[in-house]
């Protein structure tokens, strides 16, 4: 998939007000609209035109897109990087359901997320929009829980619709045993009513730092823990670090690299808590030294070990 450059398609610069965003987009209609067309590319550049003109008239979209544009130019494989809109505040209008069949994959790969605001009783917008953005949080953090200080950047533009972003601070709680997906309701932290009416509600869509020892799926945490073939083979009592702290792992004598061992109850906390599993990998010392070499050789001579000799063949 490749990256496109919405201020190219529109023939804009990054400047650009939303009074000349309409400008450009009117300009090219009447240039490739397929009623009106005799280009032969009509039909497609329309649908690029107006997937350009979704993006960057939209002020919630285009404070995103240009945190994306800044590490791509066009043309360019992109794939969107994990939690890449992580910190936005988004309203429900800024990511709201389109009809994706209109727009091409890289508009729906990053735009595709429907997020709408609640209504009020009968229908009436008297109390302010709910807001979204997604957090990124330690994992340790769902196990003990914390309260934490996040920053939201939340997009707003001037009387000529040029777009930058302000800064929304808050002190968040964030309840022991959260899981990844689940999201955090902090009341009256939406936008502002209209006519009086209460603010709305920000909700927090957590997703945990990638981490290289741990791996969670739902409230189950699997690590990997490096073992030596003498705790393999005969077994051994240590100590490993899991998000809320160290325990011990009994490694039954017989290990083999690969053995999954569970922990019941260690993963993320919960009225049903997950499991920590833990999957054990045998590193070998190095043959470094005359004393090494030595101890490898005797094991070589003493032990009729074949690890590619099948069982029974």
């Amino acid at each position: 998939m490749e990256f496109k450059d919405y201020y190219q398609v529109l023939g804009v610069e990054k400047s650009v007000t939303s009074d000349e965003i309409k400008k450009a987009y009117r300009k090219l209609a009447r240039k490739f609209h397929p009623d009106v067309s005799k280009e032969p590319d009509a039909e497609q550049r329309m649908q690029e035109i107006n997937e350009a003109k979704a993006v960057l008239s939209d002020p919630e979209k285009r404070l995103a897109y240009d945190q994306l544009a800044e590490q791509y130019h066009s043309g360019q494989d992109f794939h969107p990087p994990p939690d890449w809109d992580a910190g936005f505040e988004f309203s429900g209008r800024g990511f709201e359901e389109a009809d994706l069949g209109e727009f091409s994959d890289f508009f729906a790969n990053i735009f595709g997320h429907a997020r709408r605001p609640r209504r009020g009783a009968g229908g009436y917008q008297t109390r302010g929009e709910d807001r979204h953005a997604k957090v990124v949080i330690d994992l340790k953090d769902a196990y003990l829980g914390a309260t934490r200080s996040i920053t939201l950047l939340v997009p707003q533009a001037d009387a000529q619709g040029r777009v930058s972003s302000k800064e929304h601070t808050l002190n968040v709680r964030i309840p022991k045993g959260v899981k990844a997906g689940q999201h955090i309701r902090l009341t009256g932290q939406g936008g502002p009513g209209v006519g009086g009416g209460a603010p709305g509600d920000l909700f927090l869509e957590i997703h945990f730092t990638p981490n290289s020892l741990y791996r969670v799926e739902g409230r189950d945490v699997h690590q990997t823990v490096p073992v030596t073939p003498w705790e393999a083979a005969l077994g051994a009592s240590i100590e490993i670090p899991t998000p809320s702290g160290g325990v011990k792992l009994k490694v039954p004598p017989g290990s083999q690299a690969g053995r999954r061992l569970r922990l019941k109850g260690r993963g993320i906390p919960g009225s049903e808590p997950g499991d920590l599993y833990v999957e054990l990998e045998v590193v070998l010392p190095p043959a470094d030294s005359d004393k090494a070499r030595e101890l490898y050789e005797t094991m070589a001579r003493e032990l009729a070990f074949d690890p590619r000799q099948r069982k029974g063949g």
